[in-house]
């Protein structure tokens, strides 16, 4: 597979990175945040003056192909907001609120499209195949839901096929997450190392211990937490872009046959413990206005804390669309295998924040939330190997051999673009991860 970080054909190393081809995705309407060290020397002929040690962490935003150094640019140009994104990591930014990041957005637009800066921007500018991506945000807590109506009705089918329901009763009534492990959460690029455990056949007499034989992905997106709340105080679903910085593409790897076994009676623990990668890229929710839709129709009465049907708000013209129009690919070893559509997703992102908050428990700046897998009603659609195989029945077809789960060198990739304005496309950083055998 083609190095991620690689030139793609809008990419001009010759030209003005300022002067972006048209329709490129990660134009000034988009402009997401991450973390990265610039070249160890400026000895490189397009490396900017001042460049730094490799371990040096600045917050970088995207622009084309290229990182623009916000905290340098910020104090060239003598900006209030150099206190925000002079910093190894997105935290104070986040932690700034909605009216700092809509007022940081507006600079930064500006510092990249008004003439009379790009003499200032320009030397801040490094090619992105130069730098070195880090996790672009220090993550308080993680949580994943399990929010696509057609991967719990696969899971239901493939699980359970004498049920009259495919889905569990509650599952019409609230969105069903799972609390995991922050510490494990890591950057696009980082190598998954595969899970040992106990596992245990339908017809084993008794469970073994080695390596995982299932081990898969969930193609998902994360939401990340800005502003934090109080101990006992509910979030409502209004205020969701209160306390919503962005999202990112996630990728929950899982172990399936791991899962299996130790799920009974509270729910994944090792089988998804041991990693969760995420993009190297921030989108701010305000680079996704024309991504908004609404999500699909609700078959139950929910109850108010969760009703985000239009007239509930009480408000004219009722609550703004909960769902975003997001279009995934996943690809193994560069072939894809699926394109799971975000727009169909039944819970939305605020009802989770909402769910998640409703007993009193509190948000930390930099707490991370999963949608679940995503999955559309189409087999090409399925956001997991558990159901583009119907659990290992039906292999997928790839030109270096058939696949069940994963292997030991395969590379799974996480794409994804939405509508943007005027047409043109906001690209989503990618989530890339390698399986290497574990010790």
């Amino acid at each position: 597979m083609p190095d991620p970080h690689e030139h793609t054909p809008l990419d001009r190393p010759q030209g003005d990175p300022l002067d972006l081809a048209a329709g490129d995705p990660f134009g000034p309407h988009n402009l997401p945040y991450g973390v990265f060290s610039p070249p160890a020397s400026p000895a490189s002929p397009t490396a900017p003056e001042g460049a730094g040690a490799p371990d040096e962490r600045r917050v970088g935003v995207r622009l084309g192909n290229h990182v623009l150094d916000a905290g340098a640019v910020a104090a060239a140009l003598g900006s209030p907001y150099v206190s925000l994104l002079a910093r190894p990591t997105l935290n104070p930014l986040l932690a700034a609120g909605r009216t700092a990041w809509s007022d940081v957005r507006r600079a930064l637009t500006a510092w990249v499209t008004v003439p009379a800066h790009r003499e200032t921007v320009r030397p801040l500018l490094y090619p992105l195949s130069e730098v070195t991506l880090h996790l672009p945000f220090e993550v308080a807590d993680y949580v994943d839901f399990y929010a696509s109506e057609n991967h719990a009705r696969n899971v239901g089918r493939i699980f359970r096929p004498d049920a009259e329901d495919s889905l569990t009763p509650n599952w019409k009534h609230l969105p069903i997450g799972y609390h995991g492990r922050s510490g494990t959460v890591v950057v696009s690029g980082t190598d998954v190392v595969r899970p040992q455990g106990q596992r245990k056949g339908p017809d084993d007499p008794a469970p073994v211990f080695g390596p995982s034989v299932k081990l898969d992905i969930e193609a998902e997106v994360g939401f990340v937490v800005g502003v934090p709340s109080a101990q006992g105080s509910p979030v409502a679903l209004g205020d969701f872009r209160e306390h919503v910085f962005g999202l990112c593409l996630l990728n929950d790897w899982s172990a399936r046959d791991l899962q299996a076994w130790e799920y009974v009676p509270l729910g994944p623990f090792l089988g998804k413990s041991f990693a969760t990668s995420v993009a190297a890229w921030i989108t701010p929710l305000d680079a996704l206005d024309d991504a908004r839709t609404a999500p699909p129709p609700r078959t139950h009465a929910l109850l108010p804390y969760l009703d985000d049907s239009p007239e509930a708000s009480g408000e004219p013209g009722g609550q703004e669309p909960g769902g975003y129009d997001l279009r995934i690919s996943v690809a193994i070893n560069g072939r894809t295998v699926a394109e799971p559509p975000f727009a169909t997703m039944y819970w939305t992102a605020a009802q989770q924040l909402a769910h998640m908050t409703v007993n009193g428990a509190s948000l930390r700046t930099g707490d991370l939330y999963g949608s679940g897998t995503v999955s559309g009603p189409r087999p090409d659609q399925r956001g997991s190997l558990l159901e583009l195989t119907w659990n290992g029945r039906d292999a997928l077809d790839l030109p270096d051999g058939p696949r069940t789960f994963l292997r030991d060198a395969d590379e799974v990739t996480l794409t994804a673009w939405a509508p943007g304005p005027d047409g043109v496309r906001v690209g989503l950083g990618e989530v890339h991860g390698r399986v290497v055998a574990g010790g």
